[in-house]
């Protein structure tokens, strides 16, 4: 018999990629759409191609994935985001994939645009997610940010070689709306931990975010928007790490408490 699969999608706002993600995924046996007070056509959208549509609230990536995670009912997985599309040739590698059931997991590889321009190096690429597994062999990391797929038991983990399709950012807004919300999340789950940081250490951190993703990552190779990613990286970190310091300033002074939003 054919292995059957689910694919779960969290989403906010997403109503100009939704459909694309939605329509790649037409071979899947169910798709969960698990949303978070979207403001826009998201949800009307996604209900023209599943009736599994929910609303919550948001606890973080980790969290809202694992909730989507709680309502799949087959024996695979597929965990795409929104903005991922699955090409025809993948979805076939995918089918193939699940057939067999020895391994737990299996890494794809993800094709990811920037601002229009497909990113060959920088970090980007190769760049494998483990995205699909054995519903009952894995759950999501409880992270606020940058989630992982954690296995339950030792196991094969497998790769594809069909890449998922990513556009990562379509225009520049939408790279600093997410430079400010993705530097707030990771900066309170660093507070949570008890990290602290000052001037110098965000000015560090900054700098070898840069290098790291223009010189040692080879992003110089993609010509300007590679400098202007790594560019984009490095204020990422930096505001990470202004964001720690200035939530132990307030939390320093007398009255006053800290607060990321």
């Amino acid at each position: 018999m054919m292995a059957q699969i689910s694919a779960i999608i969290i989403a906010k706002n997403e109503a100009e990629s939704i459909e694309a993600c939605l329509k790649s995924l037409a071979w899947v046996d169910e798709i969960i759409v698990l949303d978070s007070g979207s403001e826009d056509e998201t949800l009307r959208i996604a209900q023209q191609y599943t009736d599994l549509v929910f609303s919550t609230d948001w606890q973080g990536f980790g969290v809202q994935k694992n909730r989507a995670l709680a309502k799949a009912q087959y024996p695979w997985v597929l965990s795409i985001d929104a903005d991922e599309q699955v090409s025809p040739a993948l979805a076939a590698e995918i089918q193939t994939a699940i057939r067999d059931s020895n391994t737990l997991a299996w890494q794809i590889p993800r094709s990811s645009s920037y601002c229009g321009t497909v990113i060959q190096h920088s970090g980007w690429s190769p760049d494998y997610v483990l995205r699909l597994f054995q519903r009952d062999k894995a759950r999501f990391s409880d992270a606020l940010v940058h989630e992982k797929v954690e296995l339950n038991q030792e196991g094969m983990v497998g790769h594809l070689k069909q890449p998922l399709l990513h556009e990562a950012f379509s225009d520049f807004e939408e790279v600093l709306d997410k430079v400010n919300r993705y530097s707030s999340a990771s900066a309170k789950m660093a507070i949570s931990k008890g990290r602290e940081a000052g001037l110098m250490t965000a000015i560090g951190h900054g700098l070898w975010s840069f290098i790291r993703t223009y010189f040692f990552k080879a992003g110089f190779l993609d010509g300007r928007m590679g400098f202007i990613l790594a560019v984009s990286n490095a204020e990422g970190s930096y505001y990470r790490y202004l964001k720690i310091m200035f939530a132990q300033t307030r939390q320093d002074s007398p009255g006053k408490a800290g607060k990321l939003k």
